[in-house]
């Protein structure tokens, strides 16, 4: 499959999962649909669904498939801010950096935790109804935390997937 983030670029990228050019094509219209009928992505990809629902079966028993999820338009909900936190974890807590990353990941108001190499050490997605949700947020699981030495926030104003 050409231009595929998954293709393996010669003997560079170690591949332990052997998937072909019809393997990336199931990958890449179930990555767009999730809830494709196996009928339509077996005509989508050129194979026969008998086919195409034994690679989607071997592909989840490989672990390359891990789950579907749904996409939800979280405004209609009354969600109206959305906001990047970039976090410093102090020196003295960098051994609970993990663990802070996990409690984060519990709270309601966060949707995507990602422990990043570098600066800053967390970056987290939040979702609130207004921007005083976010600010006592912001300030009650954040701020008043030990663990962290500072925090930035960064509103997003649009999500282009």
């Amino acid at each position: 499959m050409e231009n595929s983030l998954w293709e393996v670029q010669g003997d560079a990228v170690p591949n332990p999962i052997r998937v072909d050019d019809t393997d990336l094509a199931i990958l890449s219209e179930l990555s767009k649909d999730g809830r494709i009928p196996n009928n339509v992505l077996a005509s989508k990809v050129g194979v026969a669904p008998s086919t195409c629902l034994g690679r989607v079966k071997a592909l989840h028993t490989a672990g390359v498939i891990t789950g579907y999820h749904a996409a939800i338009n979280e405004k209609l909900l009354g969600v109206s801010v959305n906001a990047m936190v970039s976090i410093l974890v102090s020196p003295s807590a960098r051994d609970r950096l993990l663990a802070s990353a996990k409690s984060l990941q519990q709270l309601p108001e966060v949707k995507e935790v990602f422990v990043l190499g570098g600066s800053p050490d967390l970056l987290v997605r939040v979702a609130t109804r207004s921007i005083e949700d976010l600010r006592t947020f912001v300030a009650t699981h954040l701020g008043s935390n030990r663990a962290f030495s500072s925090t930035q926030t960064a509103i997003i104003f649009e999500h282009l997937s």
